[in-house]
């Protein structure tokens, strides 16, 4: 006998007192600032903030790879967002980004401050600007920012889907895991696919594809978010776990996980980033947290 009562939905929706799951205190159905809240601003050109998720690895990943590179434009001061807090309804926030999203950038190297908000975006404009970690020639460039816009489009079934139905979710919904799980399992098909037939997402060079694709499908294959590995037998997908340790190898990858961070092996996160000493001196030390 089934015991579940169906959720008929009614004619027109209101938002529920409470739903309920990890997050319940941040949601609600409308945007906008919450509180009056100044962003601090450091001294570098570049201000990030941000939150060690794999959205906010992406760009943390990208700048370290800058610097490894030699661009010196590219320091930058890692500000931490406690979005489980709503910090990210600061009026300063919802300035940079009105979507109030992590992560958010401030680029103040010329003349007028510009705000920069979407990881790929992120992405894109810092190689533009860098002119690094993109293509130029034409179909070169193209393959690069269609598995760009692949990984932000599938984002969602992974996160705010499988992994919220998996781990965040105030109920076990067999049919919504079942459903993103498949999804999932495809999206990994395909990556894996592509890898078979180059080293790298984009083709032969390392690319923003990689920094944008690795925090979310790498990581989920070294095993290193959600402990969902062995339900979806990540092992089987051999190029993109082969793919996944290759850029885990990169020192700039594992600093750029490092930002931000702030679950996990307390040697491995920091909450906050200042300057490249940071990572021999641990920001939340200094914290004292």
């Amino acid at each position: 006998m089934n015991d579940t009562i169906p959720y008929i939905p009614p004619k027109v929706w209101t938002p529920p007192e409470s739903s309920g799951g990890r997050f319940a205190n941040i949601n609600r159905p409308v945007a906008g600032a919450t509180h009056e809240k100044e962003l601090p601003v450091g001294q570098h050109p570049l201000q990030l903030y941000s939150l060690g998720t794999p959205n906010g690895v992406k760009v943390t990943v990208m700048l370290e790879e800058l610097l490894a590179a030699g661009h010196s434009g590219a320091e930058y001061d890692a500000w931490l967002v406690r979005i489980n807090e709503g910090q990210q309804f600061g009026s300063g926030f919802v300035a940079i980004n009105p979507n109030s999203k992590i992560p958010a950038l401030l680029d103040q190297s010329g003349p007028q401050p510009v705000r920069v908000f979407e990881s790929g975006a992120i992405l894109l404009y810092l190689a533009e600007k860098f002119d690094a970690f993109v293509p130029t020639e034409r179909a070169a460039r193209a393959e690069c920012l269609s598995w760009l816009f692949w990984q932000m489009g599938s984002a969602p079934y992974l996160g705010g889907g499988f992994g919220h139905f998996y781990a965040y979710a105030p109920e076990k919904i067999r049919y919504a895991i079942d459903r993103y799980a498949m999804e999932v399992k495809r999206q990994m098909d395909v990556l894996d696919r592509r890898l078979a037939e180059v080293p790298y997402v984009a083709g032969e060079s390392y690319t923003i594809a990689d920094m944008a694709i690795w925090p979310w499908y790498g990581q989920l294959a070294k095993g290193l978010t959600y402990e969902a590995g062995e339900f979806l037998q990540v092992h089987t997908y051999t190029n993109v776990v082969r793919w996944a340790e290759r850029l885990y190898e990169r020192p700039a990858v594992r600093r750029g996980r490092m930002v931000n961070r702030v679950q996990g092996d307390p040697a491995s996160q920091l909450h906050e980033r200042h300057d490249a000493s940071d990572f021999e001196l641990r920001t939340q030390d200094k914290l004292g947290r």
